[in-house]
């Protein structure tokens, strides 16, 4: 019985030369807006909020839970304010500071050796 080497059919089957492959589920439905106006695919959609646009629109809104509107209030602060300069600095970078401020002093490095000539 013959091992390895090429055996007909073996192996994943070659594309078809001159078609485009389609994910699954991806065929041309028509779209339902909230104002039940159907959309082609063809047709320009109607503008689309972004996520933080989303988010600041309901914590906005008087009538939504207070809940809801902290807990957007939360997801949406860091792309609104940067972050504090002190905050910025942590325990590495701490240490790093101690550790300059010891060896500055007492503990600094020594200098290299003088290297005199004498020509004469």
């Amino acid at each position: 019985m013959a091992r390895g080497g090429y055996r007909p059919g073996a192996g994943r089957p070659r594309k078809e030369a001159g078609t485009v492959p389609v994910a699954k589920g991806t065929a041309a439905k028509p779209v339902e807006t909230k104002d039940n106006a159907v959309i082609e695919d063809g047709a320009a959609a109607p503008k689309q909020k972004t996520p933080l646009e989303y988010m600041l629109g309901v914590m906005n809104d008087a009538t939504a839970d207070e809940a809801r509107r902290d807990r957007l209030a939360i997801a949406a602060a860091p792309f609104m304010h940067a972050r504090a300069e002190a905050a910025a600095s942590g325990k590495k970078e701490q240490k790093q500071e101690a550790a300059e401020r010891v060896a500055a002093g007492k503990f600094a490095p020594r200098g290299g050796p003088k290297l005199a000539v004498n020509n004469g």
